[in-house]
C-alpha cells in the first residue's frame, strides 16, 4: 500500500505528464490562423504555383504591365519559370509532394503593311501581311522534400523536363500579284520597318525545324506561407539537358517570264547540351494549396 507522502508525489507526477503530453501534442500541431485554419499544406492537399512577377510589376508600376517590356522573369537554360508555366504538386504527407510541370503555348501574330498599288492613278493601296506562328510545349515530373518548421520552410528536390518546340513559322501573302504586265510588284520588304519596293523574287514562307528538347535538374527553394495554405517563395535550380532543332525551310516566288516561279531552300539546324543554373533573372512564386 502507498502512504499518503507517496499518494501525492504519484499525483504530481502524473499531473507533470499529462502537462507534459499536453505540450508536446500543442506543440505537434500545424499552425493555425486565427480562425482555425491549417497554415501549412496537409497530407492529400494539391497545389498550383507560377511566376508572380508581372502581378508585383503590376502592384509596383502599372505603367510597366501596360508596356511592352517583358517583366523580369527567370530565362535559365532549364528554367521553366517563364510565362505560360504551371507547376502543380500532390502532398504525399506533410514534408512530401509529388510535382508536375505543364506549359502549353501557342503564339498568332498578324502585321498588315499597306503599299502603293501598282497601276493605280488615284493612290490606292493594297494589304501585304505576315502571318507568324509559334508553339512550345513543356512537360515534366518530380519529388520534393520538405524541410523546417513555422511558416518558413525550405524545400529541395529533382525532376525530369521535356520540351517540344515549333515556330516561328510566317506566311506572307501580297497585295500586288506578278503578271506579265507587272514583273517586279511593289512588294513590302522589311515588316518591322513597313518599307517596300519593286521586286523580282519574295519570300512567301519561312518555316523553323521542330525544336526537341530533354533535361534534369535539382532544385532547392523556400516557401513563406502569409496566409492559410498560400505561399510565395523563390527558387534556384542546376541542371543539364539536351536539345535539337530540325532544318528550316523557306519558300520564294519568281517571275519567270510567263507564270510564278516557286522555289525553296532549306536551312540547317542545331544541337546542342547544356548544363547551367536557372533563376538568375529571380523570378518569385506564388502558390495555392487546396
Amino acid at each position: 500500500m502507498f502512504n499518503f507522502n507517496n499518494k501525492q508525489n504519484m499525483k504530481k507526477s502524473i499531473a507533470i505528464l499529462a502537462i507534459s503530453a499536453f505540450a508536446f501534442n500543442a506543440s505537434a500541431q500545424e499552425l493555425t490562423s486565427k480562425k482555425g485554419f491549417p497554415i501549412l499544406p496537409e497530407a492529400g492537399d494539391w497545389s498550383i504555383s507560377f511566376d508572380a512577377v508581372p502581378f508585383l510589376d503590376y502592384a509596383f508600376d502599372k505603367t510597366r504591365f501596360m508596356s511592352a517590356t517583358p517583366a523580369t522573369s527567370a530565362a535559365g537554360a532549364l528554367n521553366y519559370n517563364v510565362g505560360n508555366t504551371l507547376v502543380g504538386k500532390y502532398m504525399k504527407d506533410a514534408n512530401t509532394a509529388y510535382r508536375g510541370i505543364v506549359r502549353v503555348g501557342f503564339n498568332r501574330t498578324s502585321v498588315d503593311n499597306y503599299v502603293s498599288k501598282d497601276g493605280s492613278t488615284t493612290g490606292e493601296e493594297v494589304v501585304d501581311n505576315a502571318a507568324t506562328t509559334t508553339s512550345n510545349i513543356t512537360l515534366g515530373a518530380g519529388m520534393q522534400w520538405y524541410r523546417g518548421k513555422g511558416r518558413l520552410r525550405g524545400y529541395y528536390g529533382a525532376e525530369a523536363l521535356l520540351g517540344i518546340a515549333s515556330g516561328p513559322s510566317t506566311t506572307i501573302t501580297y497585295g500586288n500579284a506578278y503578271s506579265t504586265t507587272n514583273p517586279t510588284p511593289t512588294s513590302t520588304t522589311s515588316f518591322i520597318s513597313g518599307t517596300s519596293s519593286p521586286v523580282g523574287s519574295r519570300f512567301t514562307e519561312t518555316k523553323s525545324g521542330m525544336g526537341f528538347n530533354i533535361g534534369a535538374r535539382g532544385f532547392i527553394g523556400a516557401e513563406y506561407f502569409f496566409a492559410p495554405k498560400m505561399s510565395i517563395g523563390a527558387e534556384f535550380g542546376w541542371g543539364l539537358g539536351l536539345n535539337s532543332v530540325s532544318d528550316g525551310e523557306s519558300k520564294s516566288d519568281t517571275w519567270n517570264g510567263t507564270a510564278v516561279q516557286s522555289s525553296s531552300s532549306k536551312f540547317g539546324g542545331i544541337s546542342g547540351f547544356n548544363m547551367d543554373v536557372d533563376n538568375a533573372g529571380g523570378s518569385i512564386n506564388l502558390a495555392i494549396y487546396f
